[in-house]
């Protein structure tokens, strides 16, 4: 049995929770990539680990005076919602279709938008505090006053980033109805900061790759921007604001989840915990051996000592609510999923419909060619992902879904 971590090969700053031969060759070489950038003061590798863009998908990279927007993604502050309800399992009705049916009409999926902007204010009593001013009620203006200062370039999507907050998008994010092991009902939730994200990172990414200091890296989808530079600044500041989109919009469409649930369930009197959330496409600061680094984590959840976090599965398997046990030789982290075990391409022509509705059975979901490469049998195995990182967190809940939402 493996100990974890184990050295990338020839490589000690690369610390991985998987083990060499299960990871692609080409994740591998990314890996050891941006291991060689004079920047990269380490690199920590999830259990989830597979090829990405640039950097690798479950990887946590510590830079010193640096940041490489690859190593974020396109998705910035792409991440987890969820939170349980007083509902069990015996509430449920037997037919979820209704239910899957008025969460797709009240969220926009795929690359649809609403049609005006969310009013807040018919979720009173539902919104978290990231939605809220000091005294509870609904506000935004201030957060959407800083759009002006976003780059020239995005300026045209305001009132498309306004309409898609609450919108959940396409590809690996969903919405979900679970169960936990004592039949309690929880609702969870992925996605991101949507269009307006994925510009600016691509704006960014561009802008880098064009840097003096970034001509003959290995690969140009690894240019970083250096401290105190005007292209660091600007794509800081861009940076966060994207991360604080994509965490008010799963807070919406949270939100509008629980009234739905709290409406169709109303002789129930529904009562809801506190929200769990967590990004795993970011940035922070933070101090690794004793210096102050700049965090990228792609693919990757904090688990800090008592973080709580979700890491999902996939749409026919097990998710888990863990908590952090703060062990620093991994950066404070954790995997942020199962991890894709073979490309969105390969999965459609392995698998077929008939595929997708066995590996799906008994969960209210699409069961058409249009989510095939989301079939449980492209990613990894749940259960060996968190088995890996035992040393990385503490299992809390463990989920089972009934009803899945896919753009």
């Amino acid at each position: 049995m493996t100990v974890f971590p184990v050295p990338l090969s020839g490589v000690p700053d690369v610390q991985m929770w998987a083990r060499e031969a299960d990871i692609e060759p080409e994740a591998t070489e990314q890996l050891r990539n941006i291991a060689r950038l004079p920047w990269t003061h380490g690199v920590r590798v999830m259990p989830d680990v597979h090829l990405g863009k640039g950097a690798t998908v479950g990887s946590v990279i510590a830079m010193a005076n640096a940041v490489a927007p690859a190593a974020v993604g396109v998705d910035i502050g792409c991440g987890m919602e969820g939170v349980k309800t007083s509902l069990t399992a015996a509430d449920l009705p037997e037919d979820l279709g209704s239910l899957r049916r008025a969460i797709e009409d009240a969220i926009p999926l795929g690359r649809a938008s609403h049609d005006q902007p969310v009013d807040l204010r018919r979720l009173d009593g539902h919104l978290p505090a990231v939605l809220t001013d000091k005294w509870g009620k609904p506000e935004l203006r201030p957060f959407w006053a800083r759009f002006e200062s976003l780059t020239d370039r995005v300026q045209k999507l305001h009132q498309r980033s306004h309409q898609q907050l609450g919108t959940l998008g396409s590809g690996n994010h969903f919405i979900e109805v679970c169960l936990d092991t004592e039949d309690n009902v929880w609702l969870m939730l992925h996605s991101g900061s949507r269009n307006i994200g994925n510009e600016l990172a691509k704006i960014h990414m561009a802008t880098a790759a064009k840097l003096p200091h970034n001509q003959g890296l290995p690969d140009r989808d690894l240019a970083v921007f250096l401290a105190g530079t005007p292209e660091m600044a600007a794509y800081r500041n861009d940076l966060m604001w994207a991360q604080e989109y994509a965490a008010r919009n799963r807070a919406v469409m949270l939100a509008l989840i629980m009234k739905i649930v709290a409406d169709r369930f109303a002789g129930a009197d529904v009562q809801f915990d506190k929200p769990i959330s967590c990004h795993h496409n970011y940035v922070a600061e933070e101090v690794i051996d004793g210096q102050e680094m700049l965090v990228t984590r792609k693919g990757a959840i904090r688990a800090g000592l008592g973080d709580l976090g979700l890491i999902p599965g996939s749409m026919g398997t097990r998710s888990y609510v863990v908590r952090g046990l703060g062990n620093p030789a991994s950066y404070w982290s954790a995997s942020h999923g199962a991890g894709r075990v073979m490309s969105r391409t390969k999965a459609k022509k392995t698998f077929s419909i008939a595929d997708l509705i066995a590996q799906t059975e008994g969960v209210e979901s699409r069961k058409d060619a249009g989510v095939i490469d989301e079939i449980p049998g492209a990613y990894k195995d749940i259960d060996a992902v968190i088995e890996a990182q035992r040393d990385l967190v503490d299992v809390v809940a463990t989920l089972r879904q009934v009803v899945c939402v896919k753009g």
